[in-house]
């Protein structure tokens, strides 16, 4: 893996949970509080897992990106960014909704974060992983 790949990996992965952090940590704490019989108890919670899915899933957006996407470029990765946030904010927002007692307004802000994340990890991985990069060198 090249170094490049693998720092795009760590900054998708920083990325992600900063806009985690805010939106779960800080604008749904009271939505969150308001259906608190729906979720585990802070102390808990799986957060070693959550950061381990975390970066699961940065390591297979980047390496789809590196191993998949040409021409590789900041709006390629935009686009694939677009195309994985939109997928993953309408499963996970709406696709839980249509089975959770959640507000919708939850779901709303699980989708606009998970269309954010993809859009910020587009940007992040087009401008690090640059052309002629082989994943494996």
């Amino acid at each position: 893996m090249s170094i490049r790949t693998f720092l795009a990996i760590i900054a998708v992965f920083a990325g992600w949970s900063a806009i985690d952090f805010l939106v779960h940590g800080i604008v749904l704490q009271q939505a969150y509080a308001a259906t608190s019989e729906l979720w585990r108890l802070l102390e808990e919670m799986k957060m070693t897992l959550m950061y381990g899915v975390t970066l699961a899933a940065a390591a297979c957006f980047v390496l789809v990106y590196s191993c998949l996407v040409q021409p590789k470029s900041i709006a390629m990765g935009v686009k694939l960014g677009l195309l994985f946030g939109l997928a993953s904010g309408v499963s996970v927002g709406f696709g839980f909704y249509s089975f959770m007692p959640i507000p919708l307004s939850m779901a709303q802000a699980w989708f606009a974060a998970a269309l954010a994340q993809g859009l910020l990890a587009g940007v992040l991985v087009g401008a690090i992983v640059t052309p002629g990069q082989d994943v494996i060198n």
